[in-house]
C-alpha cells in the first residue's frame, strides 16, 4: 500500500494524493495506536479509585453489576470499553446517564478505569453485587403526609399513562425559592403518583386547574438534605447533601430501584439547587392548591 511504510508527515501526503479512502484508513490506524498506547500506560489504581467507587453505583466494585439489566464490565477488554466510554462522550451511543458521565472524564480517566475493569476476573451471567451503602442507605423519609407542613407546587398530567403527578415542598424550600436562593440543609421535596380519574368513556377527568383529577396514589419519590448527608457520597455523583428514595403507595420504601439515576440527572441542575422544577417552587408562595 502506497505509503505505509513512510513517515508520518510524508504518509500523509502521500496519502492525500491517492485518496479519501486511503486517508481514512491511515488516520483509523492513527488513531488506533495511540489509543493502543493510551491503554498500555493506563494506571489501573487509579481507575480502582473511580471503579469501585463512583462507577460501583451500577456496575458493582469489581465490575460485578448491580442488576440484570445492567451489563458487567469485569473482564471486559480495555480498548472495548474505552470506546464506548468515548461513544458516550460524543453522543454516538445513547444513554442519558452514561453521557452525563462520560463528559465529565478526562481521556486519562477512561483509560484507567477501562483498565480496571479490564484487569478484574470475569463474572458469571447471574451474578449480581449489592448496592453501595451509599446508595442502599438513603436517609429520605415520607411526612406522615404531604398536606401537613407541605405545599403542593406543581401538577403534571401523563396522558399516555392516565397518570397525574403532585409535587409539595416543605417551607424551608418554598422560602428559600421564593427569595431566590439555593434550597437549604431541611429542604424536602415529595412527589405522588396518582391514576387518574376515569369518566365512563374511560377518559381521565379534568379538575378546575385543567389537570386531570387523581384518584388511587400509585407511587411516591422524595428528595431531601440535612448536614452531612453528602459526606458519603462520591463526588462525581454527589449532589451537595440531597439524598433521594422511591417509595410504594403504603409508603414502604422501594429498595428494588437505584436511585444513582435521580443523583446524575439532578446533577446537571447543579445551578438550581440541583432541582429540575426550581422556578415553579419560587411561584409557589403565589399559589393557592390544596
Amino acid at each position: 500500500m502506497v505509503g505505509r511504510h513512510l513517515p508520518l508527515s510524508s504518509r500523509y501526503r502521500a496519502v492525500v494524493v491517492v485518496g479519501d479512502s486511503e486517508l481514512r484508513e491511515t488516520l483509523t490506524l492513527t488513531a488506533l495506536t495511540l489509543l493502543s498506547l493510551s491503554i498500555q500506560a493506563a494506571d489501573v489504581e487509579g481507575g480502582k479509585a473511580m471503579g469501585s467507587t463512583v462507577c460501583a453505583a451500577c456496575h458493582g466494585a469489581n465490575g460485578v453489576s448491580v442488576s440484570s439489566r445492567i451489563p458487567h464490565l469485569a473482564g471486559q477488554r480495555a480498548a472495548y470499553l474505552v470506546s464506548q466510554l468515548e461513544a458516550f462522550n460524543a453522543g454516538s451511543r445513547k444513554s442519558a446517564l452514561m453521557s452525563i458521565i462520560a463528559k465529565q472524564l478526562s481521556p486519562d480517566e477512561r483509560a484507567n478505569v477501562a483498565a480496571y475493569f479490564a484487569a478484574q476476573s470475569g463474572a458469571a451471567p447471574d451474578a449480581k453485587s449489592p448496592l453501595p451503602a451509599y446508595i442502599a442507605n438513603s436517609r429520605v423519609t415520607l411526612p406522615p403526609a404531604t398536606k401537613i407542613g407541605y405545599r403542593r407546587y406543581f401538577v403534571k398530567d401523563y396522558p399516555e399513562n392516565k397518570q397525574v403527578a403532585l409535587y409539595f415542598a416543605n417551607d424551608a424550600a418554598i422560602q428559600a425559592a421564593a427569595a431566590g436562593k439555593a434550597l437549604p440543609d431541611g429542604s424536602e421535596i415529595v412527589a405522588e403518583v396518582h391514576s387518574a380519574k376515569l369518566d365512563a368513556a374511560g377518559s381521565p377527568v379534568l379538575g378546575a386547574d385543567g389537570h386531570f383529577v387523581p384518584d388511587q396514589l400509585q407511587s411516591l419519590s422524595g428528595m431531601a438534605r440535612e448536614v452531612g448527608w453528602g459526606k458519603d457520597i462520591p463526588a462525581m455523583l454527589r449532589n451537595d447533601n440531597w439524598n433521594y428514595a422511591v417509595f410504594n403507595a403504603d409508603r414502604t420504601r422501594r429498595t428494588d430501584l437505584n436511585v444513582t439515576e435521580c443523583m446524575v440527572c439532578h446533577s446537571t441542575k447543579k445551578d438550581s439547587s440541583f432541582l429540575f422544577l426550581y422556578t415553579e417552587l419560587a411561584a409557589a408562595h403565589l399559589l393557592r392548591l390544596h
